[in-house]
């Protein structure tokens, strides 16, 4: 086994292929054609700072994902490492089964209720996204039989949403991929429309406020569909992101959220994207003045350093779940593990020192918004939308009237690929190009990430007018 020196940069083409051909061989990726992979020979990387990666051929990139929206404080922070290495000395592991604690979990649970929006004071930590919604979705059912009403098994869901792949996280996803490969979900799930307006908003002639008011409304039908006494739960994250970034509209939220007290739904914010800081709030609740019964969070919780999550319950369902008089049947090995409490613990400390929430809100976020703005106007841009370090670029074959790509996806992969090659990383869903970048991003980074966004779209543009997208008709 070849070791790398510290720090290394570029590796020896040699090394280089074995690694690849090791990975073809061995390592199933996430979200990849595994063949495809194989045959082209994956990225690999080997260090990072700042917002920076290079990989082992010695090329830069500018991460304009941060990870998959998630290193916050930017890579290479030695107040995280240093945390990591003096936990691991101290107590490199031990559970928080049986009752039993160590003081990282405790004060982490104590710091992230702190930071919550009001009454969401109860924390149980995961190590993963889909783990935390996995647990939300069973603290649901729990306070559902506790209250005597099990049959409320019904989740309210929205397409283009994504909530993780464990079986119950991807069965109240809204990306049909997941089912056409793993079989129908295993939860029941209404599915209402995404709060996508560039898309069903326009063509149903709509503005964005009415539209807004006619998604949210979609609970009703839901709960007609289902019938009554079944319906018990809505997930939704704030800001759909991997579904293309979709913000609502300022109508929707308030409708959302007075259908669900009315129907007694408890509301599940999922904040595994938008939380920590990312909209220029710690969370995108606090944007949208949502109040949910339970919310998530992972990602931004450690920066991305360490695997790490949490499920947030409000005082309706904690309090069915701590005052159940018996042994709640759900936990995990790694549970609050002390290592990972740690890293989140000194996370938080260089968010709040740094005023990196703060940063967003009124400096670099606002900054960022403007120059994504710029690109209006370039071929096939049709909308831009964003908040704080989020963003969104549409693509269209037409912008007016308003004309899709038809099949989605092409175009979008192509400019991706522009950018990959000339040293942003940027992920394309569909047609829609997104950026989420670390909140550490400087005004002159945000200008060489625009920069290299404008150069990928025109090259895009150019292949496409040149008939060079592979399966997209001219």
């Amino acid at each position: 086994m070849t070791v790398m020196p510290p720090n290394d940069t570029v590796l020896t083409p040699q090394e280089t292929a074995r690694l690849r051909a090791l990975d073809a061989r061995h390592h199933m990726h996430p979200f990849s054609d595994q063949a495809a992979l194989a045959a082209q020979g994956a990225r690999i990387f080997t260090r990072a700072k700042g917002c920076y990666l290079w990989d082992s051929e010695g090329r830069r990139y500018l991460d304009g994902m941060a990870g998959l929206w998630c290193v916050q404080v930017g890579y290479g922070r030695e107040e995280l490492v240093e945390a990591a290495a003096r936990t691991m000395r101290d107590l490199s592991y031990y559970n928080t089964f049986f009752q039993c604690s160590h003081p990282y979990a405790t004060e982490l649970a104590a710091r992230i209720a702190e930071k919550t929006p009001k009454g969401l004071d109860y924390v149980m930590f995961a190590g993963s996204g889909s783990e935390a919604n996995d647990t939300a979705l069973k603290m649901a059912r729990f306070y559902w039989t506790a209250r005597g009403e099990p049959n409320r098994q019904w989740v309210v869901a929205r397409v283009r949403a994504y909530h993780g792949v464990t079986l119950a996280a991807a069965s109240v996803s809204g990306l049909e991929p997941m089912y056409a490969q793993f079989g129908n979900p295993v939860i029941p799930t209404l599915r209402m429309m995404a709060p996508y307006w560039y898309g069903p908003g326009i063509e149903g002639g709509m503005s964005p406020d009415e539209f807004g008011l006619t998604a949210a409304r979609q609970i009703e039908k839901a709960i007609e569909a289902a019938g009554p006494g079944k319906i018990g739960t809505m997930i939704a994250e704030p800001i759909q992101g991997a579904g293309g970034l979709l913000i609502p509209p300022d109508t929707y939220w308030p409708e959302v959220q007075r259908l669900c007290a009315e129907h007694d739904i408890l509301l599940i914010a999922d904040e595994v994207v938008s939380g920590f800081g990312r909209t220029g709030h710690w969370f995108g609740s606090q944007l949208f003045d949502i109040q949910p019964d339970i919310m998530t969070m992972a990602k931004g919780l450690t920066s991305g350093y360490v695997p790490m999550s949490a499920t947030v319950m409000g005082p309706k369902v904690a309090d069915a779940v701590r005052n159940a008089g018996t042994e709640v049947a759900h936990g995990y090995t790694y549970s609050g593990h002390p290592v990972t409490a740690a890293v989140a613990l000194a996370n938080l400390e260089v968010i709040e020192r740094e005023g990196l929430v703060e940063r967003v809100r009124d400096d670099i976020g606002p900054y960022f918004q403007e120059q994504l703005r710029t690109l209006s106007g370039l071929p096939h841009v049709g909308e831009i939308r964003g908040v704080g370090l989020l963003g969104a670029i549409e693509l269209v074959r037409e912008t007016e009237p308003r004309r899709f790509f038809d099949p989605l996806g092409r175009m979008g992969l192509a400019v991706r690929n522009h950018a990959t090659a000339n040293g942003l990383i940027m992920r394309a869903v569909g047609d829609t190009l997104i950026l989420s970048p670390p909140f550490v991003i400087s005004h002159a980074e945000v200008d060489e990430l625009i920069a290299l966004a404008r150069k990928a779209i025109l090259a895009g543009a150019d292949d496409y007018a040149g008939g060079r997208i592979q399966g997209l008709p001219r």
